[in-house]
């Protein structure tokens, strides 16, 4: 059997609605995608093997205790509820984790992280962030082997503080985190960069792979 990836939506007032990136991965890598909707976690965590979290807007200041800027461009109450109910009950039953950019943030946050609600509040930064692609450095890992590495990473906002139990995976040049994974926990990696539209390069064949071969594990 193949593993059952459960894949978060975005919300927009009448709909949900994702890229077909996010299926495509999975489906190419060994999974099989489910898409859920915002009502019932607890039957979702018993179905699926993994999760990912995918893309979005940015995570609710509130959750990191902050007041929101006037660049805060919030997702949906409804959603981030939805995805903290989902990813602590996930947590509970140590099933793999995959967050991807507003998915890697949202995870830090549970983690107790904070995050930088505009890239204009951190001094030096030596890299546009919102254009297409720039390198990371992938530090030390059970995952990845160290190297530097081009990625479509675009956002405005970035880690602060990082999660309690979280480590280091990947920074870019001015010392962002790109990536971070945590250690005594089978499979739980955020990435700020989008794998799923870069299918097919490396980093992308070993973080799916990786992922779906963790999720095969909770079936057996």
């Amino acid at each position: 059997m193949k593993p059952i990836i459960g894949i978060t939506l975005d919300y927009k007032e009448q709909y949900y609605r994702i890229k077909r990136y996010y299926s495509d991965a999975v489906s190419m890598y060994g999974g099989v995608p489910f898409f859920m909707s915002y009502d019932d976690p607890q039957s979702y965590v018993k179905i699926i093997d993994g999760l990912i979290i995918s893309g979005g807007d940015d995570v609710p200041p509130l959750y990191y205790n902050e007041r929101k800027l006037l660049c805060t461009k919030n997702v949906s109450r409804k959603r981030a509820d939805f995805e903290l109910s989902l990813i602590k009950l996930t947590v509970k039953e140590k099933k793999p984790i995959l967050g991807i950019c507003y998915g890697m943030q949202l995870l830090n946050v549970f983690f107790g992280g904070t995050l930088y609600q505009d890239l204009s509040l951190i001094k030096d930064i030596e890299i546009n962030h919102q254009k297409s692609y720039h390198n990371i450095v992938i530090t030390e890992n059970r995952f990845f082997k160290k190297g530097r590495f081009s990625v479509n990473s675009t956002h405005h906002q970035a880690l602060k503080s990082l999660g309690k139990g979280l480590s280091v995976l990947a920074i870019s040049k001015d010392k962002i985190i790109e990536a971070f994974y945590r250690e005594k926990y089978p499979f739980l990696i955020g990435v700020q960069w989008h794998p799923e539209r870069q299918i097919n390069s490396f980093l992308s064949k070993t973080l799916f792979t990786s992922f779906i071969r963790a999720a095969g594990l909770v079936l057996e």
